[in-house]
């Protein structure tokens, strides 16, 4: 049978974990036990390792798997802006960011090296694989460094769009619950726990209320001001206006599950109204780490988005669509103060 490694690379802060708990956190659909048998039946590495052994930051090691069909994901991204420090792309909606069990070569890690083979790109943070819009990468490890600890620090600020259902009553609002990782069925889930949650805080804005065939829906603005996994998904099932189209935080938790297993009924779709999440990354500001001035990076509303609101049912009270769904200048240098600091 073909096989592909996967290749490991432990970061810092998973210095001196158990190695098992290690591939937990990388690979949160398997059990223990599931990764401690993968451990055994198919690590690659120059030194012996089991389940039980520490992990140093910089060990590398592989996980050897068979090359089974991958679903389809897109082939292209668009480059917003390339310069001899950054690269920004605009992800489309369904490209994984990083090789998993079930995406090795379908994701925007392996497109990289296909756009850009003579350079080390890295992406300096993650989408989830149904949001589309912005990603920032680095064309050296120095600028990785820096992009690392402006996002630790908070000092990139991202703009998102959400598409949810229903009608928040207040233009503005915020959500601030804690978020630890780990759902009750999904384990690649995230939870709103008081106790053993991280701190998180995101900010919302009303940019339209409308109805389409006879159901509420709202487009907003979000401002994370924390950077937790699925933190915008989660906040807003907290608030009671879930994402269109989440099958872990929408209408059923267990949708996810069936559609994993490409099992998931028609009902279910037509329930979900869309076939990816209304989530879109639609700027990022920061200090450019090579000039140093305040720059934005901006990304059109995708089409899919676009469409659903374009079919909203005539005279009902909301904004206009050319207020968020523009296409702005991709780049803006000389910025005056960050909206995000809100």
């Amino acid at each position: 049978m073909e096989h592909v490694d996967i290749r490991f690379v432990v970061e810092a802060n998973y210095q001196g974990w158990r190695l098992d708990k290690y591939l937990c956190d990388k690979i949160r659909r398997l059990s223990r036990t599931q990764v401690q048998t993968l451990i055994e039946q198919s690590l690659i590495s120059t030194k012996k390792l089991k389940a039980s052994s520490r992990v140093s930051r910089g060990l590398i090691f592989h996980l050897r798997k068979q090359v089974t069909e991958e679903p389809d994901t897109p082939d292209q991204v668009r480059e917003v802006h390339l310069d001899e420090w950054l690269i920004v792309l605009d992800k489309p909606a369904g490209l994984p960011m990083h090789p998993t069990a079930r995406y090795f070569r379908g994701t925007l890690v392996t497109l990289l090296k296909l756009k850009y083979p003579l350079w080390q790109v890295n992406p300096a943070h993650r989408l989830d694989r149904e949001t589309s819009g912005l990603v920032l990468c680095a064309r050296t490890t120095e600028v990785s460094r820096k992009l690392m600890r402006a996002f630790a620090s908070g000092e990139v600020h991202k703009e998102y769009l959400a598409l949810c259902e229903g009608h928040p009553p207040d233009d503005r609002f915020e959500v601030d619950a804690p978020i630890a990782e780990g759902g009750k069925i999904i384990r690649v889930a995230v939870r709103i726990d008081a106790q053993f949650g991280k701190p998180a805080r995101t900010l919302f804005e009303v940019v339209a209320r409308f109805k389409r065939r006879g159901e509420y829906f709202s487009w907003l603005r979000a401002f994370p001001q924390t950077g937790r996994q699925h933190q915008i998904r989660v906040h807003l099932r907290e608030a009671g206006f879930p994402l269109v189209g989440d099958k872990i935080y929408g209408p059923d938790e267990m949708y996810f599950d069936r559609f994993s297993r490409q099992c998931l009924e028609p009902e279910a779709w037509d329930r979900l109204r869309l076939p990816r999440h209304g989530l879109h990354a639609a700027a990022i500001e920061l200090i450019h780490p090579g000039t140093q001035r305040k720059v934005r990076f901006n990304s059109p509303l995708p089409d899919d988005l676009r469409q659903f609101y374009e079919v909203r049912e005539p005279n009902v009270e909301g904004a206009p669509l050319a207020e968020f769904a523009f296409d702005p200048d991709p780049v803006t240098m000389e910025l005056g103060e960050m909206s995000g600091n809100r």
